[in-house]
């Protein structure tokens, strides 16, 4: 039966998508349902529909998942931030590493990759021949209390339509502002700072940003802490040149335990980013500080940081434990943003060369190197897609070890011919996006690579996101 616009229909959601949208089949025709738990029985609406897909609102759950929840957060359906929030914490570890692991067989051809709970059939007795599996993925890194784990939030400012000060999180693929001043996700310290903002706001007659019409002067709030250190930081995003009685917003903000940092950001541009370039310092050294394991590092308003540093620092130990360093090796970190997995490396490392597009990033990379007193360290500007076969063409650089941190998109097929011509002992490619890993997966294994081990970490639980590590080596001739 053809399902049209509007018309309400019964699906068994069966998946969810990369968004954490739900997945279910009418007919062999695939819907897209916001907010749908695999093993839910829905009633939806079609919405939009394409050839073999189409898009639906989940009007009511007529047999909710055995993995269904109740959401923690209030707010968890309109903001969108958390697609995953209606799912037990063990079922969505299970479903991210399904999703690498089907990524990893279908794009990256790893026919003989298992699960980690997957038991291996066993041979019949008059069968000569058996199977060997030589790729079983390693247990996913969850986490303890997936809650209050992220170091950063960044929140806009705007007006509900009875002229009121707000503030929160855009409703997905909206800018419409869903008023939240305590995300469940955030530092606890979050809701007082916003609140002190807030007051100033209104007492000093400060206007929020208005997108329309490009007016205002408050676009965003962006709040760091470091869990280790406990400094919190404070910059403002405004669209002037100058904050209006800022000593007085100074003054309010200090009183909050911990405060190392404010300042403001100009950014007077027509755009959906955030920060701007330029930074005024109101208080502190214009940083915090924060340590993963033993390495410390400065952290500005506009440097690339890690959003959960719990986490962080187990993902960092199994690149560490991958790339197997006994103290003599050179190393090449490529996409190394401010030397987060350099400096982690360079403590087992002889030499550890990172590459990063970034100019502030590799700043800030080689001052946190300055900081740990770690000399065995050397950043590059520029695309690793360019830098890596320079170094290596005319300089003769080496690499034992190779690390990649990729962006979504993955790796340049450039930079992927110059690994394969350096030919390193280990290949540690950590990944923030499985489809892609998988994709250079296959070409490096034409290249004459192969995985020897794969183990996920759940960076943002309650999100449908998921970061893999991977070590690849040279195939045996």
């Amino acid at each position: 039966m053809e399902i049209k616009k509007n018309q309400c229909f019964t699906v068994t959601i069966s998946d969810i998508s990369q968004d954490g949208a739900g997945i279910g089949k009418t007919d062999g025709y695939t819907w897209f349902i916001k907010d749908a738990v695999i093993g839910d029985m829905v009633e939806a609406s079609a919405m939009k529909m394409k050839k073999t897909y189409g898009f639906a609102r989940l009007c009511r759950i007529l047999q909710p998942s055995p993995f269904r929840i109740e959401a923690k957060c209030s707010v968890a359906r309109q903001c969108g931030g958390c697609q995953l929030q209606a799912m037990s914490y063990k079922e969505q570890l299970k479903f991210k590493e399904r999703k690498v692991y089907n990524h990893l067989k279908r794009i990256g051809g790893l026919s003989e990759l298992l699960l980690p709970d997957e038991e291996l059939e066993k041979p019949d007795k008059n069968q000569r021949e058996e199977k060997t599996y030589s790729l079983v993925m390693e247990p996913i890194i969850g986490m303890e209390n997936p809650w209050r784990y992220r170091n950063k939030a960044q929140f806009p400012f705007g007006k509900d339509k009875n002229g009121r000060i707000v503030t929160g999180f855009y409703a997905g693929r909206t800018h419409s502002i869903i008023e939240n001043q305590d995300c469940l996700l955030g530092a606890e310290e979050n809701r007082e700072i916003l609140d002190i903002i807030k007051k100033y706001m209104e007492v000093y007659k400060v206007e929020p940003y208005c997108e329309a019409s490009h007016t205002g002067l408050v676009r965003h709030a962006l709040i760091r802490k470091g869990f280790t250190t406990g400094e919190l930081m404070v910059c403002l995003v405004i669209n002037g040149d100058s904050l209006p009685e800022a000593g007085q917003l100074v003054k309010e903000l200090k009183k909050v335990p911990g405060m190392a940092s404010i300042s403001f950001n100009v950014n007077k541009e027509k755009t959906n980013v955030i920060l701007g370039n330029k930074i005024v310092n109101l208080f502190g050294p214009g940083y915090i500080t924060d340590y993963i394991g033993d390495v410390v590092y400065q952290i500005s308003p506009l440097s690339f940081y890690q959003v959960n540093p719990v986490q962080t620092k187990r993902l960092y130990e199994t690149a560490l434990e991958y790339a197997g360093l006994t103290g003599d090796e050179i190393v090449w970190d490529l996409y190394c943003g401010i030397g987060t997995i350099s400096l982690f490396l360079a403590q087992k490392a002889k030499k550890v060369f990172g590459v990063e597009i970034i100019p502030q990033a590799i700043q800030d990379a080689r001052q946190n190197a300055q900081l740990n007193h770690m000399e065995n360290t050397e950043f590059f500007v520029g695309k690793a897609e360019e830098v890596l076969p320079e170094q290596y063409e005319k300089n003769q650089i080496r690499a034992d070890v190779i690390v990649v941190d990729p962006p979504r998109k993955g790796c340049d097929k450039v930079c992927l011919d110059t690994i394969a011509k350096m030919a390193p002992k280990r290949l540690v490619y950590v990944s923030c996006d499985s489809a892609t890993l998988a994709r250079d997966v296959k070409y490096l294994g034409e290249q004459g690579f192969q995985v020897k081990r794969v183990r996920c970490c759940d960076m943002f639980p309650w999100s449908g996101h998921v970061e893999t590590v991977a070590l690849l080596t040279r195939k045996a001739r």
